[in-house]
């Protein structure tokens, strides 16, 4: 019998993605205290650039794009977001999009597969994702599970399930 298989990545929708910031651009644009602060959400090249005129604004500009991170189904561990800084009359905030699986990250998933998962599931890291094969899938299954309800700092996606 041949090996069952599946992908373990950690992966952001990118549309989704864009209609969350647009979104939150069109709330920041409309909410009365966000008038007059120079309130502001916009891509800037792979990352997105909220600025205000002050650091608590420029942080409920934040709270108001992870809302709509939220709702969009994109889980917070997948942002990458910096310290307010001062730039010019201005503090600013970029958020990083994590896309894929670190070299560090996939080999605290493999040690967690080799340590705790049933005996037969091998893991394999493959560029920014793990292949995870048994010959039983309800040890695959299992493993989910473990991926699952470990603590680690990224979200975790299952695909090709085979």
């Amino acid at each position: 019998m041949a090996d069952s298989s599946f992908d373990v990545v950690s992966k952001v929708d990118k549309m989704e993605a864009d209609n969350a910031v647009n979104q939150a651009r069109k709330e920041v644009e409309q909410r009365y205290d966000f008038k007059g602060v120079g309130a502001d959400v916009s891509w800037s090249g792979e990352k997105v650039l909220l600025k205000a005129s002050t650091e608590e604004r420029v942080k409920a500009v934040l709270d108001v794009l992870q809302t709509k991170f939220i709702k969009r189904g994109i889980d917070l561990k997948m942002l990458d977001q910096g310290d307010p800084y001062p730039s010019g009359k201005e503090y600013r905030i970029e958020v990083g999009i994590k896309d894929g699986i670190s070299s560090e990250n996939a080999k605290k998933v493999s040690k967690l597969i080799r340590d705790e998962a049933p005996k037969t599931v091998k893991s394999q890291i493959q560029g920014d994702e793990v292949r995870v094969t048994s010959k039983s899938r309800d040890d695959l299954q299992a493993t989910i599970a473990l991926l699952k309800g470990a603590d680690l700092d990224i979200d975790l996606q299952f695909v090709n399930f085979r």
